[in-house]
């Protein structure tokens, strides 16, 4: 008997020499990290300047603190609800890998078996594998023999023999040649088969550990949405900073030109107390038309509508890593996706029968006869699967892939084997690709299963569904054969002999066919409505795959990947003669890639990014995480690696590609709801720059005190996000082009929305203010003194009340670019109670605010005039929509 492993004090010493089986784990970014981050988004630093200016200016007693505190809460909420957000997921990413550290394997110590913790594995041990297992550590087989799926590392979906290395076999220097018969890696999985390995590298130098160390080189490319608000940010500081400049100029322009002349006003000289009070006012107004200029409320707007979206994709089976992540898949142009487990099911089926006269069977359900049984008796008893359960609820066990398979094909139907006893058996392997069974009972036969080619040669009759022997034509099964190859269906041939079987061998003599029986891991029929669903949002979709060409290109026509002549399928041996101008340029047209490598997948990100493009990458294996960490977005599979969800910014949690178009839909949806809400509050923003700004040039005080832009600003950003940010996800955003990486987060329509809007608030608040002074007065205590304290009381109240009003009314217009301004409502009720809120909190304000805040009460007539010119902006804005709608 083989003894194996190490005794206590080899253990210590191996591990003081090579160290355990631990990977080093990369760091995780703490709460504090996480906000420190998040205070680098532009608009942030924006805001933080704003905050700074403020406090300087409160301090000399120049502002008001309340508009400081104002900012500084903006700030603190938009940072800390982001944060908060992505921290949580993190948390919930950590329990996904808790299972990682749990693992234990059996290991020889002592001369016994016992079971140890995956870390505590070191060079030298020798570790038990059976059936189910997953490797722990890189090493070469001792004892027995196994068929290993390393798919997570090669991405090979077949499964690899492994057998004990020869003792006069000469160590190669390839370390990651996973095609060698002699050596087994970490992550890979035992499908059938036990053995015995010893190790001879851990951790970090596994593999497996090699691939993960890659990964802590940080990527320094910035999101598609943090260089479009990179860009915004410039243009809002810009306008700030020239209009506020402008509005300082005014201010004294007014005081200098209008209110008196240049002689007057510098009688007493330059130094005088008057010139220094404005010149200090001047400033203090620039300050707060830049602080005004700056939508303080996108930060948040983002938070808010990103930590929304979250959980709303949790429960879709999306685990947002990153908030950026979600960001990021909204903008994709490209995407990169495998093919086992996320365009297909990533399992084993069986899919047909065919006898031998050709015919076709869809399901075991449609046979009949003495074939069905023929084939239940094979199926069943020519297996290391065995089944357990009833018929109703029943699970297949044991075995490889390919043998659960056929026995499911026929496990939830009645059990026809149960008058045969196995007398002899023969398993299969992977020389000969075929197993057999004697059995007796019902018959006495030899029911054998394998490779068509090693059956179907053989028999010179098949069973008609009668049980009857019938003369046997090869190239009508043959050419079924061929045809279900072409749809990516591979076969497995049953016979029987009337011999016994022998001691080694299969019976001799003629045999006769029950037919063959088709497995292919099937395409999810929701994968293909994605697919289209995801073709029609303009992101081109390339399958990446380490199957043969015929059997991808099968699968990728299914799928609705390849439908033109123009599409390109190609292998890693097709790509790899290409130089990268020769791949660009054949990029756009590619549609699969067949026996692929790792580094394909990498090579194609690094292209398709010089090109500008935005890249999303999918992907479960350690192989993947080097591509997934590069890639704009990394889809990590929940049944993956560890090593790939730390590398990627969104966990698929069920393998689907069908939540790879739920989290691009998320993506777009939270990148409309930004631009929604910055036009709205861009609308307002530059309308109260331009009326501060003319204000004292015709020679009238800003008609808004301090008070009142705070709360004009508490409108406009922390509630507006609010109520922004839980616009619906629909459909229609599926079928909008893939905005560019570096295009202007406001578009040209945009603009428009914004200067009529604007253009509107700023017309209708001269006539308003200067149509009543001069007119015939449409406010209470108008009269011989147009200008007095009274009836301005009444006049500000007015159109404090109307400008906060023709926000509410314009949120209406910038939520939707239809003519139907209820348009999905009820998919954001929250906006209803959000602008509901915000108009009676301004009706109270009207009668409760008193000198603090501007309000005096207005009267019938008063109010009918406010709320006509408040909601004279929704017709206004439907006009340009119509126009628009007319145009394109």
């Amino acid at each position: 008997m083989k003894t194996f492993g190490l005794s206590d004090d080899e253990v210590r010493q191996s591990k003081e020499k090579y160290g355990d089986n631990s990977l080093t784990e990369q760091k995780a970014e703490s709460f504090w990290d996480k906000l420190l981050g998040n205070f680098g988004d532009p608009m942030i630093k924006i805001l933080c300047v704003a905050l700074i200016i403020n406090v300087i200016f409160a301090i000399m007693g120049k502002t008001e603190w309340i508009e400081t505190i104002g900012i500084a809460i903006a700030v603190i909420l938009a940072t800390f609800v982001s944060t908060i957000s992505e921290y949580r997921n993190e948390s919930a990413f950590q329990k996904l890998q808790e299972e990682a550290s749990q693992i234990k394997c059996k290991v020889y110590r002592n001369g016994t078996i016992t079971e140890i913790p995956i870390n505590d594995i070191v060079v030298g041990d020798c570790i038990l594998l059976q059936s189910g297992d997953k490797i722990p550590a890189d090493g070469i087989l001792v004892d027995g023999t196994i068929q290993v799926d390393q798919s997570v590392l090669n991405g090979e979906a077949a499964e690899a023999a492994k057998v004990v290395m020869p003792e006069d076999y000469v160590e190669e220097d390839e370390a990651m040649d996973f095609l060698n018969r002699y050596k087994v890696f970490r992550g890979s999985v035992i499908c059938s088969g036990s053995a015995v390995m010893k190790v001879t590298t851990v951790g970090d130098k596994s593999v497996y550990g090699q691939i993960a160390g890659e990964l802590q080189i940080e990527d320094d490319r910035e999101t598609p949405l943090k260089l479009k608000l990179s860009k915004l940010a410039n243009q809002i500081s810009m306008f700030g900073y020239i209009g506020g400049i402008a509005i300082a100029v005014a201010y004294m322009v007014q005081k200098i030109f209008i209110q008196s002349s240049v002689t007057e006003y510098f009688a007493a000289g330059f130094l005088d107390s008057t010139f220094l009070v404005d010149i200090v006012e001047a400033v203090m107004l620039a300050v707060i038309i830049i602080v005004m200029a700056v939508p303080e409320g996108l930060p948040l707007m983002i938070a808010i509508v990103s930590a929304q979206n979250m959980g709303k994709m949790l429960k879709d089976n999306v685990l947002v890593r990153k908030t950026a992540g979600i960001e990021t898949a909204g903008s994709l142009n490209i995407l990169f996706s495998d093919k086992t487990g996320t365009i297909t099911k990533g399992q084993l089926e069986a899919v047909a029968f065919v006898d031998g006269s050709g015919k076709e069977y869809k399901s075991f359900d449609e046979t009949k006869g003495s074939i069905r049984k023929l084939l239940d008796v094979n199926i069943c008893k020519n297996s290391c699967a065995v089944m357990t359960g009833d018929t109703k609820d029943f699970k297949v066990v044991g075995g490889n892939a390919t043998e659960r398979a056929i026995l499911s094909y026929v496990a939830p139907f009645e059990d026809l084997s149960g008058g045969f006893t196995v007398v002899k058996e023969m398993p299969f392997n992977s020389t000969n690709k075929y197993s057999a069974v004697q059995v007796e009972g019902g018959s006495n036969l030899t029911l054998i299963k394998g490779a068509p080619e090693k059956i179907i040669s053989r028999c010179t009759t098949c069973y008609g569904e009668d049980g009857s022997k019938q003369p046997f034509d090869q190239t009508v099964v043959n050419a079924k054969i061929d045809e279900m190859a072409a749809r990516a269906i591979r076969v497995l041939a049953f016979a029987t002999a009337d011999e016994a079987l022998g001691d080694d061998s299969l019976p001799d003599g003629s045999w006769t066919l029950i037919g063959v029986v088709g497995i292919r891991d099937e395409v999810r029929p929701e994968s293909i409505t994605a697919i289209r669903e995801v073709k029609n949002a303009g992101v081109q979709v390339i399958m990446i795959t380490g199957d043969r060409k015929d059997t991808a290109a099968a699968i990728a026509r299914e799928a609705g990947l390849l439908e033109s002549d123009s599409d390109i399928i190609m292998t890693s041996d097709e790509l790899a003669k290409m130089t990268d101008d020769e791949l660009k340029e054949a990029l756009p047209n590619i549609r699969v890639v067949a026996r692929a490598l790792p580094t394909d997948k990498s090579r194609f990100v690094r292209v398709a990014q010089e090109l500008n493009l935005v890249v999303g990458m999918t992907g479960d294996g350690v192989n993947d995480s080097p591509a997934l960490k590069r890639a704009d977005v990394g889809f990590a599979m929940g049944g993956g690696t560890e090593v790939a969800k730390e590398a990627s910014e969104i966990v698929i949690l069920d393998d689907n590609f069908l939540s790879i178009e739920k989290a691009i839909l998320y993506g777009r949806t939270i990148f409309n709801s930004i631009r929604k809400f910055i036009v709205f509050q861009l609308t307002i923003n530059v309308s109260a720059v331009l009326v501060s700004f003319f204000s004292p040039l015709i020679g009238m005080e800003n008609p808004l005190s301090i008070t009142q832009i705070l709360w004009v600003n508490l409108v406009m950003d922390t509630l507006a996000a609010l109520a922004f940010g839980g616009e619906p996800a629909l459909e229609r955003y599926m079928r909008e082009k893939p905005k560019k990486r570096d295009e202007a987060i406001i578009s040209r329509q945009m603009w428009a929305e914004i200067g009529i809007g604007a253009a509107y608030v700023f017309i209708a608040s001269l006539v308003f203010i200067l149509g009543d002074l001069i007119g015939n007065g449409i406010f209470r205590a108008y009269g011989t003194d147009a200008a007095s304290a009274e009836y301005l009381n009444y006049l500000h109240t007015g159109y404090f009340t109307f400008f906060i009003l023709v926000a509410v009314f314009n949120a209406f217009n910038a939520r939707t670019d239809k003519i139907n301004l209820f348009d999905n409502i009820a998919g954001n009720k929250g906006f209803l109670k959000v602008m509901g809120i915000i108009t009676v909190v301004q009706i109270l304000m009207t009668y409760l605010g008193g000198s603090v805040l501007g309000g005096y009460g207005l009267n019938a007539r008063e109010w009918i005039f406010v709320l006509a010119a408040a909601i004279l902006i929704i017709p206004i804005d439907l006009i340009r929509k119509a126009v628009v709608r007319k145009t394109n």
